[in-house]
């Protein structure tokens, strides 16, 4: 795995790969994970992502980017440099970025000495692909860095019968059912409008490396956290899987209409739409009082919930009728006022610009960021603020130079393409 040395290339012994993540010791970072050396080896989203959780609680992250760059650089307009979308910039705040080609021995080289020295490696590369560089976990890695939490990240998994085929969002919308939820009765199954399997994959991929790390501290062992796209896409559909097992009934599209609450759904108020929800008989009085129809409380059709499921026809014309009336923004604070939940439904711009939003620090417009904010607080532990996504390879020199390359090593390798 490593090539022979030369005047020009220090021994193995003279490298020190931990240096590579510059800032891992940085007595300024009080974030729940200071000091955690995380090496990113993914690209597109639930890789990406769960990276960049763990750097937003205060990991150090490395991102290690092909020549040819994350292929979510180019997913614009828009852009937000020469070579960065906005897509990329969202998942790739707050890391150092290096960049290598893997397909050389020399890349291959460099990212031995990080694997070595890592806490946290994330990756999602096709099936088996580390594997025939030499890095398989089992094998290789296991034994060389047993202190090490491995997080796979893949479509269908490793084995069983369809091991290592590729997984992208869309597809597993389809696949685990999901789509076939989502939409209107009489319209197409439709895509949910994120990519919402890689999104709850990179959660899955965050918690269970906090889980492999905080065994890690009881055993001093790392382990492999297996994490597929398929598994988030199953674990997300409840209610409809456990409504097919307990009824054997196969659960249709009921587009913004909850399949079982009643009412539990868009109406067209005067000037917009509202989302309204009477989950149970006290929010539905409350409702009918608001709307000025308290006599639809105790009306036998729709006293409880069972009842209103069984005439939402009716009770959703009638309803709909007087919502019809009012102004959404209005009627929204006097539904909230009587604790019967509701909102304006907000397009993307009008939701980041909410003054709660903000409050909470879910949107931030910084001289130096402006996006996303970390949506997770502890009391104490505070976040890192983000930092812009960095360049392709902007700190590649920077990192090789702390790990200990000398620089006419370093200048060999950028000449021969290893460092893009």
């Amino acid at each position: 795995m490593t090539t022979a040395p030369s005047d020009t290339q220090p021994q193995d012994s003279a490298i020190d790969a931990r240096a590579a993540w510059r800032s891992a010791s940085d007595p300024e970072n009080r974030g729940a994970l200071a000091g955690l050396r995380v090496l990113d080896l993914s690209r597109v989203l639930a890789g990406p992502l769960a990276a960049q959780m763990l750097a937003d609680q205060g990991a150090e992250v490395l991102k290690v980017e092909a020549p040819s760059g994350d292929e979510t650089r180019g997913w614009g307009p828009p852009f937000v440099s020469e070579d960065s979308s906005a897509y990329y910039t969202g998942m790739n705040h707050s890391k150092d970025n290096l960049c290598l080609d893997l397909r050389t021995e020399a890349g291959r080289d460099v990212l031995g000495h990080l694997l070595d020295a890592a806490d946290v490696v994330i990756e999602n590369f096709k099936a088996g692909t580390l594997s025939r560089w030499g890095f398989d976990y089992e094998s290789v890695l296991a034994e060389r860095n047993p202190t090490l939490v491995y997080t796979r990240i893949t479509g269908f998994g490793v084995d069983g019968p369809m091991a290592g085929a590729p997984g992208y969002d869309a597809v597993l919308q389809s696949f685990g059912g999901l789509m076939s939820i989502n939409g209107y009765p009489d319209g197409n199954p439709l895509r949910v409008g994120v990519p919402i399997v890689d999104i709850v994959a990179a959660n899955m991929a965050f918690s269970g490396t906090l889980l492999a790390l905080l065994e890690r501290e009881r055993s001093g062992l790392g382990q492999l956290v297996d994490i597929t796209l398929l598994d988030a896409v199953v674990s997300i559909l409840h209610p409809h899987s456990a409504n097919w097992t307990a009824s054997g009934a196969v659960p249709q599209r009921t587009g913004d209409v909850h399949p079982t609450v009643v009412p539990y759904q868009v109406f067209d108020a005067a000037d917009g739409q509202i989302f309204i929800s009477a989950a149970n008989d006290r929010q539905f009085a409350s409702l009918t009082q608001i709307l000025g129809m308290p006599e639809l409380a105790s009306d036998p059709r729709f006293t409880t919930n069972g009842q209103r499921h069984a005439h939402r026809a009716e009770l959703i014309g009638i309803l709909s009728e007087v919502v019809s009336a009012r102004p959404r923004v209005e009627l929204a604070d006097l539904l909230d006022a009587a604790g019967v939940a509701s909102s304006p439904v907000n397009t993307i711009d009008q939701a980041l610009r909410e003054p709660q939003v903000r409050h909470r620090g879910l949107f931030l417009d910084t001289e130096d960021y402006r996006g996303v904010g970390v949506p997770l607080s502890l009391s104490r532990s505070r976040s890192r603020p983000p930092r812009p996504a960095a360049a392709r390879g902007e700190h590649t020199v920077a990192v090789l130079e702390a790990m200990g390359y000398a620089p006419a090593h370093i200048d060999a390798l950028l000449n021969e393409g290893v460092l893009g």
